[in-house]
């Protein structure tokens, strides 16, 4: 067969084949392979008339159809699936050709990966993929991760296929390795926190504010024309007016309280423990679609007291709905904060050069995360790459001062009502620690000391003490 083929698709199911169409609306022809040739042959009977696709029947088939050097890109489930595709298509390349993972893997499987085909003299590139099935078709944001080298050979491709803002690109090589997937998975638990903080406005509206589901659309369709505007947002306003056909009631009321997760919530929070950052926000958000599906507790404990009155809110339907819109937009600001402080303490920890605006700048388009303000976040991280916090550049700082009496106000009365706001409560508290000039972590350090000589630091001296607490109190010097 004569080498005729740009990049290779592996895998396709829908997320594969709508890449594989979108590389070959712009001109890249692709090579196709799928376990099933069935498979193959209808997406190129259904699709054959947007691009030039080249389909193979067997893997020998689909190398042999590569231009030099080889590009693949593997679209199958992660973990062992993905590492018995490698293995089968890696011993039939060269040196010089580039493997590309475009599924969700965690980033240290991405890692390992790299590391072994390196020495095989193969490349490796851990692709972030966001967007969803319309994304891979019509532009998605895209996060690579692997050598410099490696993505100068995809770049133009890549840049192609993105989604374009304000005439750019969103994609960017993000860094060595498995950057790229460590980004996408951090993007996907900031997704986590965005969606509870925007159910919990809609609890609020809903049990608070009075209003019906088509009236709350209706908010939210304003929110969306504002400084609140994202995909996120947008979705809402059409699944909150959808009315269920069978039944004629709101479509939300006819679909069980039980929210799912494929785990990539689950990796940030679990990595951002092993970094030491708090990211409460995206960590309540997974506990909270963890708790939602519990339904044995959530029954055993429907008989729990409650207020036995809720308190007014003081204010009318409209006060109501604006503080609820400032407690959403500031707990946003909180859950991307530190979400980005999870990125940059990632790129320390694995030694990768992360440019903070411009992740940023590719979740602008795309992606389910993509709003509005992540312009503003840019901006913040071009001004000053060494932030230390996105809550002290000046343009947030202000928002979140403008906003948390409102925000103040809708967890109090959520938590006079009995209404739960585990992502409202933990922004705000959040908030509030980093602000605050004393923790009470002097007197767990004091504790730690006594039940297991941990030792503390004092504020008016160099150096680190115990007390012995056992015997005379006195004070010790121990380094």
């Amino acid at each position: 067969m004569s080498q005729q083929a740009r990049i290779g698709v592996i895998g396709l199911a829908v997320m594969g084949s709508n890449l594989a169409r979108n590389l070959a609306r712009h001109g890249h022809p692709v090579a196709l392979y799928n376990r099933s040739v069935a498979k193959t042959k209808s997406l190129v009977a259904d699709h054959g008339d947007e691009g030039t696709f080249v389909p193979a029947e067997t893997p020998e088939e689909f190398v042999a159809s590569l231009e030099r050097p080889r590009r693949m890109v593997i679209m199958v489930k992660a973990g062992g699936p993905t590492d018995a595709v490698i293995e089968q298509f890696a011993a039939l390349l060269e040196p010089g050709d580039v493997i590309i993972d475009g599924g969700n893997a965690h980033f240290a499987d991405t890692r390992r990966r790299e590391a072994a085909l390196r020495e095989r003299g193969l490349h490796f590139v851990g692709v972030g993929i966001s967007g969803g099935e319309e994304g891979a078709l019509n532009g998605p944001s895209i996060m690579p991760g692997g050598s410099a080298e490696a993505y100068a050979s995809l770049a133009p491709m890549l840049t192609d296929i993105a989604a374009q803002v304000d005439g750019d690109a969103c994609v960017a090589h993000i860094g060595p390795d498995g950057a790229g997937h460590f980004v996408k998975m951090v993007h996907n638990g900031i997704e986590y926190a965005d969606m509870q903080l925007i159910a919990e406005a809609y609890d609020l509206l809903r049990h608070a504010a009075g209003l019906t589901p088509a009236q709350i659309a209706e908010v939210f369709r304003g929110w969306n024309q504002g400084r609140l505007s994202s995909y996120l947002v947008e979705i809402t306003t059409e699944v909150l007016s959808h009315v269920d056909a069978d039944t004629g009631k709101p479509f939300v009321d006819v679909v069980q309280d039980q929210a799912e997760q494929k785990g990539t919530g689950r990796w940030t929070v679990q990595v951002a423990l092993d970094l030491g950052v708090p990211v409460s926000g995206i960590a309540e958000a997974t506990f909270a679609r963890s708790l939602s599906g519990d339904a044995t507790v959530r029954a055993a404990a429907r008989g729990l007291a409650g207020p036995q009155h809720t308190e007014s809110a003081g204010k009318g339907a409209e006060g109501i709905v604006e503080d609820i819109e400032q407690a959403l937009y500031a707990s946003k600001i909180v859950a991307y904060a530190q979400g980005f402080q999870q990125i940059r303490a990632g790129g320390e920890e694995y030694g990768w050069p992360i440019d903070l605006g411009a992740v940023a700048a590719i979740w602008r388009g795309g992606c389910i995360i993509r709003a509005e303000f992540l312009d503003r976040i840019r901006a913040a991280f071009d001004t000053e790459p060494t932030l230390p916090t996105l809550l002290s550049s000046p343009h947030f700082a202000e928002a979140l001062a403008g906003a948390q009496d409102g925000w103040r106000r809708v967890i109090a009365s959520a938590t006079a009502r009995g209404i739960p706001v585990p992502g409202f409560g933990a922004a705000l508290s959040y908030y509030d620690s980093i602000r605050a000039n004393q923790l009470p972590a002097n007197l767990i350090q004091g504790q730690r000391d006594y039940f297991g000589a941990h030792t503390y630091r004092r504020t008016d001296r160099d150096g680190v003490y115990h007390t012995r607490w056992g015997q005379d109190r006195g004070e010790y010097r121990d380094s």
